[in-house]
C-alpha cells in the first residue's frame, strides 16, 4: 500500500461506468468459452435432459448445427460426448475403437459443416462405452486396471484424431496415459492434435448430472475413487499436473470448477501452463434452480462465476451455459 485516506480513496474509480471498465483487471469474452455438447443417434433427434434444464442431447445433424451456432457466437471449440445405446455398450468398451461411432460421426459432421472455424475436443475415456459406467477395464475383482486400460485409451485417441478431433482429452485419470497418447499421435501423423489433460480431476458428488446425460450413471457399479482423486488433497493435484505436463501435455484441466479454483490458481503460479477449467454438470444444474427458484438473477450468475475462474487463472473454461454467456458478451 502506497497511500492512506483521503489521499487514497479507494472508491475513486468505482464511481462511474466509464472508470470501472477502464480499471477492469480481469477481461471474459466469448473466446474463452468451450461448449459442451451430448450426441445421440438419430435424425432431427433433440432429446431435453431432465436433471440439465436447458440442455439437450443432439443426433449428429443437431451437432452440426450447434457448431454453425457456435461460430457465429465466436465460441471456438466445442467438446463432445456421446450417449451410446445400450446395445453398443460392453465390458470392454469396444465401440470407444469404432470408426464409425457416434463420436466420430460428430467430429466429421462438424468439420464438414465447420472447416478449421471451431476446435473439436473429444473426450478419451471408456465410460460412455462400458456396459459398468466406469472408466477403464474391470478385473475379476472389479478393480479398474491401469495399464490394460491406457492401450484401449491410446487406439481411442488414434481413432479420434483419424475423424478429424483437433483436441484430445483424457478424462480417465490412468497413470501413463498422456505420454503413451502423445507418443502414438506422433507415430500414427498426428504431430498437431493437442492434447488437454484432465490433470486433477476428482470424484466429486457434482457429476450426476453428466452420468445422466451420457446413460452411464444407472450403469455405474460401485464408483471412480481408486483413480479419480480425493477432494481433500491439493498437493497430489500439482504432481499429477506436473506429471502429464512431463509427459506431453499441451494444456491441463481442473474438474470440477468452481470448488477447486484453489487448485485452478496453484497450478497456473507454478507450471504457467494453461490451465483450464470444467464447470461441471452439478455446478450448472445449481445456477439453474438458483434462478428458478428466484434466488439470484440467472445472467448475473453466469456471468460472475466465469469470470471468477477467469480471475483464478483460467485461459478457458468449459461449461453448458457456453452459448447463454457469448450472447450476453456480444459474440
Amino acid at each position: 500500500m502506497t497511500g492512506s485516506y483521503p489521499n487514497l480513496r479507494m472508491r475513486r474509480t468505482r464511481a462511474s461506468g466509464w472508470s470501472r471498465a477502464l480499471h477492469r483487471e480481469t477481461v471474459l469474452t466469448s473466446a474463452d468459452l468451450i461448449w459442451p455438447l451430448f450426441v445421440t443417434e438419430g435424425s432431427g433427434v433433440e432429446e431435453p435432459i431432465a436433471s440439465l434444464p436447458g440442455v439437450s442431447r443432439w443426433s449428429v445433424d443437431g451437432i452440426a448445427k450447434r457448431a454453425k451456432e457456435a461460430v457465429e457466437l465466436g465460441i471456438p471449440c466445442l467438446a463432445l460426448f456421446p450417449n451410446t445405446q445400450p446395445e453398443r455398450r460392453s465390458d470392454d468398451g469396444a465401440e470407444a475403437l469404432n470408426p464409425d461411432n457416434l463420436m466420430c460421426r460428430a467430429i466429421k459432421a462438424i468439420k464438414d459443416a465447420c472447416g478449421s472455424d471451431i476446435g473439436v475436443l473429444t473426450d478419451v475415456a471408456l465410460d460412455p462405452y462400458t456396459s459398468h459406467g466406469q472408466d477403464g477395464l474391470l478385473d475379476d475383482d472389479g478393480y479398474v486396471v491401469n495399464d490394460d486400460t491406457v492401450a484401449v485409451l491410446v487406439d481411442q485417441a488414434i481413432n479420434q484424431a483419424e475423424a478429424g478431433a483437433d483436441v484430445i482429452a483424457p478424462s480417465d485419470m490412468m497413470d501413463g496415459r498422456v505420454r503413451a497418447i502423445r507418443m502414438a499421435l506422433e507415430m500414427n501423423n498426428h504431430p498437431n492434435v493437442q492434447i488437454m489433460a484432465y490433470s486433477a480431476k476428482y470424484a466429486s458428488a457434482f457429476y450426476g448430472p453428466f452420468r445422466d446425460a451420457v446413460g452411464s450413471g444407472g450403469l455405474l457399479k460401485g464408483d471412480k475413487k481408486s483413480y479419480q482423486m480425493d477432494p481433500a488433497n491439493g498437493d497430489e493435484a500439482m504432481r499429477e499436473i506436473a506429471l502429464d505436463i512431463a509427459e506431453g501435455a499441451d494444456s491441463v484441466m481442473v474438474k470440477p470448477g468452481l470448488p477447486y479454483l484453489d487448485i485452478v490458481r496453484r497450478a497456473k503460479e507454478r507450471f504457467a501452463v494453461p490451465v483450464f477449467a470444467y464447470q461441471v454438470s452439478g455446478e450448472y444444474a445449481m445456477i439453474e434452480a438458483a434462478a428458478a427458484a428466484g434466488a439470484g438473477d440467472r445472467d448475473a450468475l453466469v456471468l460472475e462465476t466465469l469470470m471468477a475462474f477467469k480471475r483464478a487463472g483460467c485461459s478457458g473454461v468449459l461449461t453448458y451455459h457456453a452459448a447463454h454467456a457469448a450472447r450476453l458478451l456480444g459474440g
